[in-house]
Order: C-alpha cells, then structure tokens, then sequence
C-alpha cells in the first residue's frame, strides 16, 4: 500500500503547517514551464570577479556576468554556468547564496555537484541556473552583477588558493574562461578542470562509486506473469489510498500491450462515477532499496480517456518513495511526477507536478513539501528523469531541467519505485457513462549513486536494448 498523503494536493494548500514550514525553513514553490529551444546560432561569454580574494575568506564570492556573443536571443533558463573548486574535506557541505543579482535572487539558482574525474585543483562545482521568469538575452547584451557565494555548512574558513576557478587577482569584471557555461545542454565557453566536460558523456558528474543498475523494459505477458514477482514487482490488489475511498485496486487492468515493436506496461484506471464502479492501478517495486542516483522512464501521459466521457480528476505518475513511521517523522522521503490532465487539488486544467516531500501529517493535515509546476498539455510520451546526489534533487523533462530542490528534503532513507494512476475524487463530472484512461510506460531505469544527464539515460537505455537486455537488477537490498 501506498504510504503517503491521501488526496492531497503537492502544494499542500488546505493546511499547510506554516509555524513547521517556516521553522524548517519553509517550502519554495517555484513555477518553471518548459523552456523554449536555444537558437543555434546562439553564444556565450561569462565574465567573473571575485570581492573575496584571500587565499582563505569565510566565504568564497565568484560574481558573473554572462553575455550573448550570438546573433539570436537567448533563454536564461536554458543556461548554465560551473565554477569549479577543492573540497576543504570529503565530507565537507557547502551552502549558496545570491547577495544581489540585476536578475533578481529569486531568478538565479545554485547547486553543487562532485566531479567524476578529480583533479588536485577541482572535486566538486558551483552550478548557476536560472529560473524560466529570468527572461532572454539579446544579442550583444549581458546579465548584469550576479553577486554570489557559497560557505561551509558549518562557517569554518574555505581555502580558495586550491581552487581552480579562483583568482584573487581578478577583482574587476573580465573574461574567464576557467568557469564553463552551456547553453541548452552543449558547452559553449571556457574550459573544465581535465576529464570534466560538463557535457562529455564520458563524464556522468556523479559521486565515485555506485553504478549498480535496474533497467526493465517491461516485456511481461500478463499481471500474472510469474517474471513480475521474480522481478522485484508487485501489481497492488489491497485497499485503500490514495484516490477514491471504496475504489478497487485492480490488477488485472495492468497489462503488457505491443506498441510500434515494443511491450510497454499500461496502468488502466476506469469508472462509470461511483466508488464501487472504480477501478484503479498501481505497481511497486516491492523492495525499498533505491536511494541517491538516477531515475528514469519513458511515460505516456493521456488527456482523453480511451474510452467515453473526459473530465474526471485523474491523477498520472511515476515516483518513489518510503513509509511515513510516525506523523511528521523526518526520515519520510517521496519525489513524484504527477500530471493531472483535468486538474483537481483546486486547478482547472492540466498541470504537471514535480515535488519533493520532507515530511507529512495525514491527520491534521500538515505538509513539508517543494514543488515545480507547468501548466500546460503533456498528452503523450515524455522521457521523465529524477536525479538525487548529496546536494539536491532535480527533474528533468524531454531532457530539459523542470526543477531543481532544495537540499533540505534529500532522503534519509531508502525508497521503492513506484507507477500508478488514480482518480482524486469523482466531482470532475456526473456523467455515469462508463469511461477508461491509459498511462503507458516504455521503461524504467535506476542507476545506483550516479548522477547521469539525459542524453546518458538515453544511451545506456539504447545499449540495453541494442544487446537484448530486458531486465537486470543489480542494486543490492540493504
């Protein structure tokens, strides 16, 4: 059984717990729609200082300004710049911040990651993004300040002589090419600390070690397959929530259809607008062993159902996620994708959900939570990819960055993977016209404690698939 909020909205709106919210630091709700594509003829410069030049400061301070060298517009959103650095130690953590941007703060974001390939001068690297409401560039025009820095979680000193895009001397705003920026996935200035091109696809940016990996292509007969048990799977036939109360959990609406060549798993929800009509669908991964890594799968999200009227309150998802041992316990960990293509939780229309839950209570209701959300269609396929590292957690869509969360809500805990479609309520219509909607799924992949882009979630699926390979399993169990 599903353990976590039952019918409630991401955002936790009915109740949200603001005295917890606001003690733990609260949620951030940020709206990031998908970007538009980069113009190819698209370029970048990035000009850096820094306002701490000691070789040691209580905190390091690289300031950029990023300019458009190319002939068309640029989205911010689509940029990203690394300013690589040593670790003061292996266990050290470090803290962003934005003093002031002529962007606005709330549009510039920071995250870390650890390099694959070390150097004596850079382990780990800054990565400054930007929100889809930072705007474009034109050509010829520059960011403006971004005044940043980060910090040891614990304000002791940094040592910033070691680093590799440090430079003391450079106190006024100049070209530097020992930060590199990308432009929509592809390395368009400066040069990376050796064997650390951010888009190499030799270089996964992931802490060493892991690697163990879960691919399933799902190529099953039927629910009662004996292969999806023995695969570490379970197709859900107990009550209760989430969704509808009195609704069936239903097996034998999973089933393993041939599209264009391919078995794909299709969850099948259907109702004729009563409790007792509704059948619901989800299949878990029956250990909780997934934890820090790359998650993917390649969903098909619907807007009509299959069959009779549209407009019920579905919910369409692929997740993880462990059990709640005690109401606002903090080892709780859950990270979804949920489209809802009728709205539902007080929205009208589609909308798509990315969030990252810390903690929760079903009873009075209280959520600690961050979200990202579009408002918009995403009927069909989507390659849906989750990273999660010791820094934060990140959502991709169709291989561009949907949201980034904060540190604050990584797991302490091992999770399973999870897919299920279930309907919210029965207030979409009152039609009591039977009706059924499909969510498909081409695959599932896991990586164990590696941090891979989609473009190499997207090779190591076509090598699997290139050598014939339909399951393997090799994350160990806890």
């Amino acid at each position: 059984m599903r353990n976590r909020p039952l019918n409630r909205p991401p955002t936790g709106r009915r109740r949200v717990a603001l005295a917890l919210s606001a003690l733990l630091g609260g949620t951030t709700l940020v709206a990031v729609p998908m970007s538009a594509p980069a113009a190819a003829a698209g370029g970048l410069a990035v000009q850096y200082r820094t306002s701490a030049s000691g070789a040691t400061a209580d905190q390091s301070e690289p300031w950029f300004k990023v300019r458009n060298t190319g002939s068309a517009a640029v989205q911010l959103s689509q940029v990203r710049i690394r300013y690589y650095f040593k670790a003061d130690s292996a266990s050290t953590t470090y803290r962003f911040a934005c003093s002031w941007a002529v962007k606005g703060c709330a549009n510039v974001t920071g995250t870390f990651g650890t390099l694959a390939h070390p150097t004596g001068t850079a382990d780990r690297y800054l990565e400054i993004g930007f929100t889809s409401t930072a705007g474009a560039l034109a050509p010829g025009t520059d960011t403006g300040d971004m005044q940043l820095r980060f910090y040891q979680s614990n304000w002791q000193s940094v040592n910033q002589a070691d680093d590799y895009s440090f430079n003391g001397a450079q106190t006024s705003y100049a070209d530097w090419n020992k930060v590199t920026a990308q432009l929509a996935g592809t390395t368009v200035w400066g040069t990376a600390p050796e064997g650390n091109d951010p888009t190499d696809p030799t270089d996964p940016t992931d802490p060493p070690g892991g690697g163990q990996a879960l691919f399933d292509d799902f190529t099953y007969s039927s629910y009662t397959d004996p292969a999806i048990s023995a695969h570490g799977w379970n197709v859900r036939s107990n009550s209760g929530g989430p969704g509808v109360p009195g609704a069936t959990w239903d097996p034998s609406k999973v089933t393993f259809p041939t599209v264009s060549g391919n078995s794909v798993m299709n969850l099948r929800t259907s109702t004729s607008g009563t409790a007792e009509s509704t059948r619901q669908t989800e299949v878990v991964s029956k250990s909780m062993k997934f934890k820090n890594g790359t998650y993917a799968a390649r969903v098909k999200f619907a807007d009509a159902p299959e069959s009779g009227p549209d407009g019920d309150h579905l919910v369409q998802t692929f997740f993880t996620i462990n059990d709640l041992t005690a109401p606002m316990a903090d080892d709780y960990a859950e990270y979804d994708f949920e489209y809802l293509p009728n709205g539902g939780w007080g929205e009208t229309g589609n909308i798509l959900y990315t969030t990252s839950w810390e903690t929760y209570n079903p009873d009075p209701w209280q959520a600690v939570n961050q979200h990202t959300e579009a408002r918009q269609s995403y009927a069909g396929w989507h390659d849906l990819v989750l990273t999660i590292d010791n820094s934060s957690i990140k959502y991709y869509i169709d291989g561009q960055l949907f949201g980034t969360h904060d540190a604050q809500y990584l797991p302490e805990r091992p999770m399973s993977i999870n897919f299920n479609q279930w309907l919210i309520d029965l207030a979409g219509q009152t039609s009591t016209a039977a009706r059924a909607y499909d969510e498909q799924v081409d695959y599932v992949l896991h990586v164990k404690d590696q941090v891979l882009t989609p473009a190499q979630v997207a090779s190591k699926v076509a090598a699997y698939r290139s050598a014939g390979t339909a399951f393997v399993d090799e994350v160990p169990t806890p």
